[in-house]
Order: C-alpha cells, then sequence, then structure tokens
C-alpha cells in the first residue's frame, strides 16, 4: 500500500436504477490513484503474484498510465496470469475515442478479460454485442478466457 500525502482516494458513488442497472459517479480529480509512479511499484511482489488483475482506468492519466504498463510488464515477463476488466466509465476519459483506445492499447496482453456487452458494444463501435461474430473479433492469439457478463442475466464465455 502507499500513501500520498497530497492526494485523497478516490470516492465513487454507486447507485442502482429502476431498470437494476448501475450508475457511477466518481470525485476524482486529482486523486491518490492518479498519481501512482513507477518507481513506486513493488515490482518483486508483483512478480510473485500468481494472477496479476487491472482495469482500464490508470490509463486515463500520467504518471499512473506507465506505472499501469511497467506494473503488468513485469507481471507478464515473470509469467504471471494477466486478467483484465477494462470497467468502462466514459465519464472519466476526455473523449468517447480516447476510452476506446485506452482500453484496446492493453487488450492483446491479457490471458483473461472480463467483458460486458455494453463493453463489446462500445469496443465494436455498436456492433451487436449478442452476435458470436462480434464478439469473436475480441479474441486474440493468447487469450484463454473472455467472459462476457450480461447484468442480471449472469455471463457466458
Amino acid at each position: 500500500m502507499r500513501f500520498n500525502p497530497g492526494a485523497r482516494t478516490v470516492l465513487a458513488f454507486v447507485t442502482l436504477r429502476s431498470d437494476g442497472e448501475r450508475e457511477f459517479m466518481f470525485y476524482r480529480n486529482p486523486r491518490a490513484d492518479m498519481l501512482l509512479q513507477e518507481d513506486e511499484l513493488d515490482l518483486d511482489l508483483i512478480r510473485k503474484a500468481k494472477i496479476f488483475h487491472y482495469g482500464s482506468i490508470s490509463l486515463i492519466t500520467e504518471p499512473c498510465n506507465s506505472a499501469h504498463i511497467a506494473a503488468a510488464k513485469a507481471a507478464n515477463d515473470a509469467g504471471v496470469v494477466l486478467s483484465y476488466d477494462p470497467n468502462l466509465r466514459l465519464p472519466l476519459w476526455p473523449s468517447e475515442d480516447s476510452a476506446r483506445e485506452g482500453i484496446l492499447s492493453i487488450w492483446e496482453t491479457a490471458d483473461i478479460i472480463k467483458v460486458s456487452e455494453e463493453e463489446i458494444s462500445f469496443l465494436t463501435k455498436g456492433e451487436d454485442p449478442y452476435d458470436d461474430a462480434v464478439v469473436r473479433k475480441l479474441f486474440h492469439e493468447n487469450l484463454k478466457l473472455l467472459l462476457v457478463t450480461e447484468g442480471a442475466e449472469g455471463c457466458y464465455t
């Protein structure tokens, strides 16, 4: 665990809409998670992990983006399983294009990806997330498992 005396932990407020879907609001600028630097990483701990799980929010700003990439590289080089949940939160990104580009920038490094039908539609620019051919476009040669969540309906692989 790292502490930054000049920044607080991000706050995320989650509400449940009447249709059962979640809605998020963040109090974040700047927050400690955005300020993590590469030299603050415990690379020995990362290399000893069995699974390194991450999302895309850490890719939005520097220096955290560089720290994220360095941590994932250290894990990958050590043979650690890389698990990715993009966690699309569009209000945090400068634009939809930057979100799509950022999320996909590390897509092919993951061994396991958990993605929602909403994220599939977003990443494929509106294609049908229930079409197997669309979902197959998201596979890459090193991917071992693509898990698609469907909210209250569960998930499929």
